[in-house]
């Protein structure tokens, strides 16, 4: 027998991504539910286009009537439509009353906070699960964070944030959420004790794996009450939110200024124009949004330690996310899985995994990194605990000690008039074989890298940028300073491009040439590989190599190392 699953505002932004995963549930009847039927009818027409599993079936619905949940008789209800801030109980209630399982988006906090008092008796008397934020705040936040600080003596900071891509939907009720927080008093665990502060403020750039530089501000969702609530943070626990487009971001900053100073009461009653005028700025933007989970605190071997979640979204796929655990939820009960019968926000109800397997069919990824800020190493203060699955070979080159190696190399260099002058005032070889020499100094705040290829001889100085954001590391020639990010990778280490400076000053990331680089274990030596290269100039310079680390035999000629093919 199927059960029949009641999905509130399923032509909406999030609804309708919720849609399209419980189609894939063979055992469901999903009833789409809204108060126009017509975008429903588009929709059904489209799941089954798709090859929809599920029953699926269009039926009207006023969210502000829930005792015509009579006729519909549901298994259970999801309430997808919002926006829950200033919203009731009465839908959960009747759902309850009925006995239908019940699970919502909301983002509302303080109806997230006063859901549980609010419903948990009518729920258990009925034998029904009724689960609140079943969304990205707080349950992705909560289960990508439980698994990150796994073994921690303590936690001293907790930062969550979300930066939707700028061309991503955004629904009415959605733009009058944010806006009903900006500008006003939003309490916060901040500096160790609880305090008021302004919504969006607290400005702050922050660096997203793959995304890039965003900025976020303070938000107001359930998280700032249950970060603090389900983890022991002894000075801050934040969630932010930012607007890909810089200029969105700070002129929402600008216009909370007048809620801030009593002279508007609320950005709310804009909720349209800027919604318009969002449309406008969306096209400076992308359609590539995310969200991290970012905690530092003391590992249990009692060392400084910081660890970030990120997740990223390509192609428009971000809005799936906040659908995600709602959609898992259902799954779990669909399939049987036990919960206390009872209300409560979802929290502590799903594992990561889980939640992620909905979205496997889309390009959304995620991935985790950890650095140890006090390690006398940089690499391990870079990658962290990963430092120690490092192959010996890169490990020995990069202790964190002075060495010197040598070995082979082949170099390549562009034919171009740029190229020219990189080789000429850098000191980069000239193509061909080379016998290579390196000496590495090490020193607390990170490595100079002295190559000697052949008569040629460069060199630079390589940093952390922990004050900027986990992996991130800076390596100096002469005025010129390069910003990547570094993560394991098969056999060894990569690290991405990211960003550039002169002077000190950023330069736009368009203007700058692709770099790729890398280093690995080859048999026992080390095999590093640089390829620099611009979009308009073509190849500036390459090389590729292997040296023997000090641990081996240092007597063996350096010939002995073979090239890489």
């Amino acid at each position: 027998m199927k059960r029949r699953v009641l999905l509130i505002g399923a032509s909406g932004t999030f609804g309708s991504r919720l849609a399209t995963m419980l189609a894939r549930l063979p055992d469901l009847e999903l009833v789409l539910a809204a108060r126009r039927t017509e975008p429903l009818e588009a929709l059904r027409s489209s799941l089954l286009e798709a090859g929809a599993a599920a029953d699926i079936v269009v039926r009207s619905f006023e969210r502000s009537r829930p005792e015509t949940l009579a006729g519909i008789a549901p298994w259970l209800v999801v309430d997808a439509a919002g926006p829950f801030q200033g919203s009731d109980y009465s839908l959960a209630l009747a759902a309850a009353r009925h006995s239908a399982h019940y699970v919502d988006l909301a983002d509302g906090r303080d109806y997230v906070a006063g859901f549980a008092k609010a419903l948990d008796a009518a729920a258990k008397e009925a034998g029904v699960l009724a689960v609140t934020a079943a969304s990205s705040t707080p349950a992705i936040s909560h289960a990508a964070l439980a698994p990150l600080v796994e073994g921690w003596r303590s936690i001293d900071q907790i930062v969550v944030a979300i930066s939707p891509g700028a061309r991503a939907p955004r629904g009415l009720s959605v733009v009058q959420a944010i806006l009903s927080y900006v500008g006003q008093p939003v309490r916060v665990f901040l500096d160790g004790r609880w305090q008021s502060v302004p919504g969006w403020s607290g400005l702050r750039a922050l660096w997203m794996p793959h995304l890039g530089g965003r900025y976020v501000s303070i938000c107001e969702t359930p998280d700032l009450d249950l970060l603090p609530q389900h983890f022991a943070v002894r000075r801050d626990a934040l969630f932010m939110a930012g607007l890909e487009v810089a200029p969105m971001h700070l002129g929402l900053a600008v216009l909370g200024l007048g809620v801030r100073a009593r002279l508007i009461p609320s950005l709310r009653p804009l909720a349209r124009p800027l919604r318009a005028l969002s449309g406008v700025f969306a096209l400076f933007g992308s359609d590539r949004g995310g969200m991290t989970v970012e905690a530092v605190g003391r590992d249990g071997e009692d060392r400084p330690i910081r660890a970030r979640w990120a997740l990223w979204a390509e192609a428009g796929a971000g809005p799936n996310t906040p659908a995600a655990p709602a959609a898992a939820l259902i799954r779990a009960l669909l399939h049987g899985r036990e919960f206390a019968m009872g209300a409560t926000p979802c929290v502590g109800m799903l594992d990561l995994d889980l939640i992620l397997r909905e979205l496997e069919h889309l390009p959304v990824a995620t991935r985790v990194d950890r650095a140890l800020a006090e390690s006398p190493i940089l690499f391990e203060r870079l990658l962290g605990p990963g430092w120690e699955a490092l192959p010996e070979a890169v490990r020995v080159v990069h202790c964190g000690q002075s060495i010197r190696a040598s070995g082979r190399a082949v170099a390549r260099a562009g034919k171009s008039l740029a190229a020219r002058g990189a080789r000429f005032f850098l000191g980069l070889p000239r193509s061909g074989q080379h016998a290579v020499s390196v000496s590495i100094d090490a020193d607390a705040s990170g490595e100079t890298w002295t190559r000697r290829f052949g008569a040629s001889q460069f060199s630079s100085r390589l940093t952390d940028s922990h004050q900027t954001a986990i992996g991130l590391f800076q390596e100096r020639f002469g005025l010129l300073r390069f910003t990547f990010d570094m993560r394991p990778a098969k056999n060894g280490v990569v690290w991405e491009f990211v960003g550039w400076r002169l002077f000190g000053l950023p330069l736009p990331v368009w203007l700058a040439p692709r770099i790729r680089a890398g280093a690995e274990d080859a048999g026992g030596l080390y095999r590093f590989r640089v390829v620099v290269a611009h979009r308009w100039l073509g190849l500036l310079f390459a090389y590729r190599g292997t040296l023997v680390p000090p641990s081996a035999d240092a007597t063996s000629p350096p010939a002995s190392a073979k090239l890489p093919s």
